[in-house]
């Protein structure tokens, strides 16, 4: 798989691009604290932080957070837009965590399995910082179990390339338990619309969604084009919302 380097492309672009709703937000907050213990504060893991899109809303709803991000560029957008009392940003990646062992309650990866390069490395690295009974919240494609996300359709091969960036729900949990881990669950979170379609189309524009990277140009032109005329016949509907899976593992 081709990999992102997000200190050359997309940094730029990727907040704005991957903009979350306050409805989006609160939706996943709820999810998060159906999974994790009721007491508070809990200290929390946004491991492939990025641009911090989620990690200020895991600390306003559940207690200090350390954002990792390999990406130098992301951490500096992340530390200059997505501030809070309760959040830190560190350079590190999921093989390689900066933080003492058996520190946090819990961790999220959030869109960012897929990045990581030696992912047995990573299942061991996540287990030594969480204490015994810490959860990791993993949100991801899984081959077969990908979404029918709605822009997909219009652009030639659309599912078929999403669904090659990603390993089949059974190696992701292989790998994991190989490390010590148990499944704790597995479900869908109703992700609310993003908007209407024809703001979707404009963030869409940006490219800043991995699979972008793996079209041709030719798949790239003809896909915009379709999506443009398809958003154009009712640009103010609303997008439609996609469900996102969602993992839950326990140490």
């Amino acid at each position: 798989m081709r990999r992102t380097d997000y200190d050359t492309e997309q940094y730029q672009d990727y907040a704005r691009g991957r903009a979350l709703t306050e409805q989006q937000l609160q939706a996943w907050m709820s999810a998060f604290e159906a999974l994790l213990p009721e007491r508070r504060p809990l200290a929390g893991l946004d491991v492939g932080s990025g641009t911090g899109r989620f990690t200020p809303a895991l600390a306003r709803a559940f207690g200090p957070v350390t954002g990792v991000e390999p990406s130098v560029r992301m951490r500096e957008i992340a530390q200059a837009q997505s501030q809070h009392p309760g959040v830190r940003y560190l350079a590190g990646r999921a093989e390689d965590i900066p933080v003492p062992s058996a520190g946090a309650d819990y961790a999220v990866m959030l869109q960012a399995w897929h990045h990581v390069q030696d992912k047995p490395r990573a299942a061991r690295e996540l287990a030594r910082v969480l204490r015994p009974g810490g959860r990791l919240l993993l949100r991801s494609g899984f081959s077969d179990h990908m979404p029918r996300i709605w822009w997909l359709e219009y652009f030639p091969r659309g599912f078929e390339v999403d669904a090659s960036l990603f390993q089949p729900l059974h190696e992701v949990i292989e790998t994991f338990t190989s490390a010590g881990w148990r499944v704790a669950g597995f479900d869908t979170v109703a992700e609310p619309s993003s908007g209407t379609r024809g703001e979707a189309l404009e963030r869409l524009r940006l490219r800043t969604h991995s699979v972008f990277a793996h079209f041709t140009p030719d798949e790239l032109e003809v896909g915009f084009r379709r999506l443009e005329q398809a958003v154009a016949t009712d640009p103010g509907a609303p997008a439609p919302a996609d469900p996102a899976p969602l993992l839950t593992l326990e140490r």
